[in-house]
């Protein structure tokens, strides 16, 4: 059961992060050396690309909701009228 839309653009941004976040505990644990400036393109393009993922998703759930007549899951209840004594 779904209890959110799945957003794959904040899953790509957040992957790129986590690598950035490896990247720099690589070079703290003396695993390897990084210099500082490596990170940067490393979260720009990153964030760029889950951009671009984001834009895409948007616009192929746009297109596909153009065809429905409802939209997906629970509708709210019409209000009733109130029904006088006699």
């Amino acid at each position: 059961m779904l209890r959110h839309e799945f957003q794959p653009g904040k899953l790509v941004a957040g992957s790129f992060l986590i690598l950035a976040g490896v990247i720099y505990a690589g070079d703290a644990g003396d695993a390897w050396e990084t210099p500082w400036f490596v990170v940067i393109p490393v979260v720009i393009g990153g964030l760029c690309l889950a951009g671009a993922v984001g834009a895409l998703t948007r616009a192929i759930r746009r297109r596909r909701a153009v065809g429905r007549t409802k939209p997906a899951g629970p509708q709210p209840m019409e209000p009733v009228e109130p029904v006088e004594p006699n």
